[in-house]
């Protein structure tokens, strides 16, 4: 005969040690590979930079951290699957400034980034770098501007797309100083950048990464970049902000976003030891030397960033008479 005075307080305990091993599981996050993923392709310059990044959060988190490529969409097929997979912080995705610009381009995404995902970190920013080609009559910024004003619409610039970064920071530099240009959209900026050395457009505002080399072999000629300080890459060229545009910075950014449902406590875990990889000498160095800006921020920072620059892009589509499509 089963003896269930002694058979009740053995499954009491079996059943503490199982409560007791998933807390102790919960609260020892992460415990197994966490996946990054990314929506551009493998071997470009944001890729390079999570690598990077995903090297010091396996070493900080002691778990294996992979990259996933899934390019598409402006970035959108990435942010989507992320948006819709578990909440147990395993899956997060490297985000950049294209997903604050893709509700005014696209009509039908199949998820809203202020809803479905939620900010762990802003990791990166990539200053754009305006240029012009060799043969324009200009020697800097303040006599560009000019050169602009006193030629409305007949000098033109490229982008590296309609409703690109490339093409909204020229937007914006041209209201703030009052003058008019005929806009040049290509397909990617490595044909922009092309043109550019050929003299077949004026001028072009492109990622300092690609255009960086262009300047300092005097194929282009450098007129200002767009970071909060001057380059140490370029320490000669000035900023838009100590020019023409006071207190203004554009740049291309990335950072980290999770599954909107993941939990509050290893979205503070995640975004201490990804700010503690930011922090670290060597990483910057290794993202500076990618044309990067290694930056850091709390939760409700970033969350604050993103929703500053939805607003803000938000007028320049609107400037430039751009709806979804």
């Amino acid at each position: 005969m089963i003896n269930f005075s002694k058979v009740i307080p053995i499954c009491l305990l079996a059943m503490a040690v199982g409560v007791g091993q998933k807390a102790s599981a919960q609260g020892t996050y992460p415990q197994k590979p966490i996946k990054v993923v990314i929506g551009f392709s493998a071997g470009g310059g944001t890729d390079a930079v999570l690598r990077i990044l995903a090297s010091g959060m396996a070493k900080n988190l002691k778990v294996p951290v992979v990259v996933e490529n899934r390019p598409g969409a402006n970035g959108n097929i990435a942010n989507q699957d992320v948006a819709h997979a578990q909440c147990d912080g395993y899956t997060l995705v490297y985000n950049t400034s294209s997903m604050v610009l893709s509700p005014y381009q696209y009509k039908d995404l199949a998820y809203d980034f202020r809803k479905d995902l939620k900010p762990i970190v802003l990791a990166n920013n990539f200053p754009l770098l305006l240029a012009a080609k060799l043969d324009l009559p200009v020697q800097n910024v303040q006599e560009l501007a000019q050169y602009l004003r006193d030629h409305p619409g007949s000098v033109n610039y490229a982008s590296a797309g309609l409703g690109n970064i490339t093409h909204l920071g020229m937007i914006q530099l041209l209201e703030k100083i009052g003058a008019q240009a005929s806009h040049v959209p290509y397909r990617g900026e490595a044909p922009a950048m092309t043109d550019l050395m050929g003299g077949h457009v004026d001028i072009y505002m492109g990622t300092s990464a690609g255009m960086l080399p262009l300047v300092n072999d005097k194929r282009v000629k450098g007129m200002a970049v767009t970071s909060r300080s001057r380059m140490s890459q370029a320490p000669s060229l000035p900023t838009l902000a100590e020019t023409l545009m006071p207190g203004t910075e554009i740049g291309a950014w990335s950072g980290f976003m999770a599954p909107a449902c993941i939990s509050e406590k290893i979205l503070a875990k995640l975004n201490k030891a990804i700010n503690e990889v930011l922090e670290d000498p060597e990483i910057r160095a290794n993202l500076t030397a990618q044309g990067a800006e290694p930056r850091g921020s709390t939760v409700q920072e970033y969350a604050d960033f993103i929703q500053s620059e939805y607003e803000r892009w938000g007028k320049a589509f609107k400037a430039a008479g751009i709806k979804p499509e």
